[in-house]
């Protein structure tokens, strides 16, 4: 109980890790780090965006609103494919060159968007935009770790993740008014200039990297993925996204149809868990770099129960919008977390394994909502993609188990000789 808390992969206490003993005040993070979290920001307000202004791209393009829906679709599917593709395409490149030339495609696939006339041509524009979200989002993990150094990494990661958990609560409402006063192709103008500006920033205030002894080599990166411990990050990266999105793609109807919610008020509960996310996001990445085992295993497991009452509940309003906001507190708030260990587990390969959580994240979500989507159409009706989400969160706990485990044991490795046997992974 009194004995100094040990970081896992580096051997450092947690009173080495805070600014120099009980007495100090931890630093404050760079201003980097915020500018990575704008950037974030928009990335993910452009891929839900969409989903609020589905009925007027439809009907401006002469389409179904179920095929204008591919949009969403095919950023995840860019995402997916894009973040460990583009880390490895852009290795030898500095990550504030990736960074800024994410930023320039960015850019550039939502003037072909806003300008597009041709739906094929907004589907390419659109998966050409997640692959330089996915390689933004993998870099700008790695950036923040070591702009923020060790005692703040995940707290660093964090505020990066918070800025793409206030797009929901911020950004998808805004980019929906907009539209409405000039029109959809007007989100996506402002999403250009905004991520303009943000390449300039990003130019200006994230730090050169420092001179490599030698340029990195794809089989040094693939070499990094041999480490045990980080796909059992990824697993539970996959399996805690894909749980909570398979519930929550599906939240309006669960509010109205099963618990009873009036529709005027179901964007209010939608803000509850918005807010409930930043906030979530926000102290999962404060305490995590200390507490990364409890954080992974406590978040998954009130999740599971918060699915489970929301699946069971009925014609309950107030206690499932209750509990819909708590979900957001909740739900995806170790997210931050993972990816941070993701990138410590990964070594050399930090970049790789930053780009696979991305990856494994939307995996997760891909399979979660497809399944969702399968259980609402079942006799499970509108209980089901809760109930579905429920499993897949549960199965969290068994590789965030498995972690705190391997951590513990190289913990008594370090204490009792010193040194870290590697056959432990």
């Amino acid at each position: 109980m009194g004995g100094p808390t040990v970081d896992l992969e580096d051997g450092v206490t947690a009173g080495q890790a805070t600014a120099g003993g009980a007495g100090q005040r931890r630093p404050g993070l760079p201003l980097a780090v915020y500018v990575l979290a704008l950037g974030t920001f928009l990335m993910l307000t452009s891929e839900f965006v969409v989903a609020g202004i589905l009925p007027q791209i439809a009907g401006d393009l002469g389409v179904g609103v179920a095929q204008a829906g591919s949009l969403i679709t095919v950023f995840a599917i860019g995402m997916v494919v894009g973040a460990p593709l583009m880390a490895m395409l852009t290795l030898r490149l500095s990550k504030q060159l990736t960074l800024v030339l994410a930023l320039i495609v960015f850019v550039l696939g939502h003037v072909v968007v806003a300008l597009g006339a041709a739906f094929a041509v907004l589907m390419a524009a659109r998966f050409v935009s997640a692959l330089a979200t996915g390689a933004f989002w993998a870099v700008s993990a790695v950036v923040a770790t070591r702009a923020a150094g060790p005692s703040s990494g995940a707290r660093a990661v964090g505020v990066v993740g918070a800025g793409g958990a206030l797009a929901t609560v911020l950004g998808v409402p805004l980019g929906a008014f907009i539209a409405q006063l000039i029109g959809w192709r007007g989100t996506f103008w402002a999403l250009a200039a905004a991520a303009a500006m943000a390449a300039v920033l990003v130019a200006r205030l994230v730090p050169q990297d420092a001179p490599a002894q030698q340029a990195p080599s794809v089989r040094a990166e693939l070499a990094g993925l041999r480490s045990g411990r980080l796909w059992l990050a990824l697993a539970a990266c996959a399996t805690t996204c894909g749980g909570v999105l398979a519930a929550y793609s599906f939240i309006a109807t669960i509010l109205t149809d099963q618990a009873g919610v009036a529709v005027s008020h179901v964007p209010l509960v939608l803000t509850g868990f918005g807010v409930g996310s930043v906030i979530g996001t926000l102290l999962a990445g404060r305490f995590g770099d200390a507490h990364p085992g409890p954080i992974t295993i406590i978040t998954p497991a009130v999740t599971t129960v918060l699915l489970l009452g929301i699946s069971l509940l009925s014609g309950s309003p107030w206690l499932t919008s209750a509990l819909v906001v708590l979900l957001g507190l909740f739900g995806l708030s170790a997210n931050t977390v993972l990816i941070h260990l993701a990138v410590r587990f990964a070594g050399a390969a930090a970049t790789l394994g930053s780009a696979l959580s991305v990856s494994a994240f939307n995996a997760g979500t891909a399979v979660g909502t497809a399944a969702a989507g399968a259980a609402l159409a079942s006799p499970l009706g509108t209980g089901g993609p809760a109930l579905v989400g429920t499993v897949i969160v549960a199965l969290t706990l068994v590789p965030a188990i498995a972690l705190a485990i391997a951590g513990r044991r190289r913990t008594a490795v370090k204490f009792d000789g010193g040194a870290v046997d590697p056959a432990i992974p």
